[in-house]
């Protein structure tokens, strides 16, 4: 009895208020620079996968830590670069300034490479195929989910730069923010346009490295992004921050095609994805730069400071709330699900709603994010075995929608 009641605490504790905070945000920590140095860790080896071509890429990132930091556990932000899905590289000098200004917050900050390239059917690149611009951007997410799977699995295992699972972002510039938002937003094959043919990339996940932990990222940073529709975004998805400009005429503000071959690859920006978030109860903020066209903040210090402190501020508050990642995030959106008994010692019996049947695999996560079993929600009679596992707190995810909290005694 007295550890069944202990369970339920902890259990009531790690749902509670905001004011249970994971990450101290004290003395100024991710909000000014307390840190005069960042130390950076170069050809760091986050997974593998085959490029477009067939050939088999070694993913890369560079790893940036507050220098003499003390910290334990600490958040993590991964960046991807812009470059249109064909060029640009993790040591574009933004990709270095704002993972080096973020890391001089407290932040473990990393840029990452990921594949690039797709089939040209002409030049200039107006004439891309779009069919595989549309296949580029996917692999593109993959790999950056997997650097969240990457940091995830160093937390649970050697611990090496000291990451707090529940507190891994996601961002990215162009190219980039695609990425960001799909590791966001994208979460089921059955999302993906028939013709960008998902199965053969791997699906949404892709196997680009480190199965078997989540890559559900505590929020994502869209820098002039877009994606193929706002729909993407669902209730109990990771909060937004956005920067575009109203003027950018490579990727809309609002929406518009991108590439040029049948079918058109039409996507929705800033403009269109905020408000969505905004509809569904999705902490959320758009940062409009009236007038400005693709990635000011690039080559503007004024643009890059206003980009950074738009991000600055929208995450803190995130690190003030009980682990956003992996704890149900609650919705008043739609139907729920419901466990029962719930803490359980044997199993835990579930009730979905009828439209759950189709999302296909939900993920039983443990509290560092690793994936400890898979369910098939189409199953008639649906419900989460104990076996092996050990007591503690789990988190059910459906594709899609808020994770459902289990707990073994």
């Amino acid at each position: 009895m007295k550890a069944t009641l202990l369970l339920v605490v902890l259990w009531l504790l790690a749902a509670g208020a905001p004011a249970m905070a994971q990450i101290d945000t004290t003395r100024a920590r991710y909000y000014q620079p307390v840190f005069a140095n960042v130390d950076v860790t170069r050809n760091v080896t986050y997974g593998s996968a085959p490029t477009f071509s067939g050939t088999t890429q070694t993913l890369l990132m560079d790893i940036y830590q507050p220098q003499g930091d003390t910290v334990k556990r600490r958040p993590v932000i991964i960046f991807a670069h812009q470059g249109g899905f064909l060029l640009g590289s993790r040591v574009d000098p933004y990709m270095v300034a704002v993972c080096t200004r973020l890391a001089r917050l407290g932040y473990v900050t990393a840029s990452i490479e990921y594949r690039l390239g797709f089939p040209l059917t002409g030049f200039p690149l107006a004439f891309t195929d779009t069919v595989g611009l549309a296949q580029a951007a996917i692999r593109g997410g993959q790999d950056l989910k997997a650097a969240v799977r990457f940091f995830r699995q160093d937390a649970a295992t050697a611990k090496t730069y000291r990451a707090h699972p529940n507190y891994i972002a996601v961002g990215g510039s162009s190219a980039g923010a695609f990425a960001a938002l799909e590791v966001g937003y994208l979460d089921k094959d059955s999302e993906v346009p028939a013709y960008a043919n998902i199965a053969s990339l791997g699906g949404v996940e892709g196997q680009s490295g480190n199965a078997g932990y989540s890559s559900l990222p505590l929020a994502v940073l869209n820098l002039s992004g877009a994606t193929q529709t706002p729909s993407y975004i669902e209730a109990g998805n990771a909060p937004l921050c956005s920067v575009h400009g109203t003027a950018d005429r490579t990727v809309p503000y609002l929406q518009g095609k991108i590439g040029s071959s049948l079918p058109p690859k039409y996507v929705y920006g800033s403009g269109r994805l905020n408000p969505r978030a905004a509809a569904l109860g999705i902490t959320n903020t758009l940062r409009t730069l009236k007038g400005a066209g693709h990635i000011p903040f690039e080559t503007n210090a004024a643009y890059a400071d206003t980009a950074f402190w738009t991000m600055r501020d929208f995450l803190r508050p995130l690190l003030r709330q009980t682990g956003t990642v992996l704890a149900a995030r609650a919705t008043a959106q739609g139907p729920q699900a419901q466990a029962y008994p719930n803490p359980a010692t044997d199993a835990v019996q579930l009730s979905i709603p009828a439209a759950w049947r189709q999302l296909g695999e939900a993920q039983l996560l443990d509290m560092t994010g690793r994936v400890v079993r898979r369910l098939d929600s189409r199953t008639a009679d649906l419900r989460v075995a104990r076996g092996a596992l050990t007591a503690g707190v789990y988190s059910l995810r459906f594709p899609g929608q808020a994770p459902l909290r289990i707990v073994f005694e």
